[in-house]
């Protein structure tokens, strides 16, 4: 399996297009974790069945949300310590 980080993903995005739909599949890295994997239409997915909701479900936009939490410092900080430097 191919992996690649996102930017060189965007620079060289048909070229791995072509490996995909050759067979390779395509790991997509972000910051060294995997994010999303590319394969050949018909490989992987093929198998997926859309329901409709059962009877009596919420409609999606109706679902209650969970409480935002307090937290004690502003989100950026969490967000700027977390990429450091970069």
């Amino acid at each position: 399996m191919l992996r690649v980080g996102i930017a060189e993903l965007k620079a060289r995005l048909s070229e791995f297009l072509r490996a995909a739909r050759n067979g390779e599949p395509v790991e997509v890295l972000d910051r060294g974790r995997p994010v999303a994997r590319i394969v050949a239409s018909g490989e992987e997915g093929a198998g997926l069945v859309v329901r409709p909701p059962r009877e009596g479900a919420p409609a999606p936009g109706l679902v209650p949300l969970p409480r935002a939490r307090k937290l004690r410092r502003d989100v950026l900080d969490y967000l700027r310590e977390e990429r450091g430097e970069r």
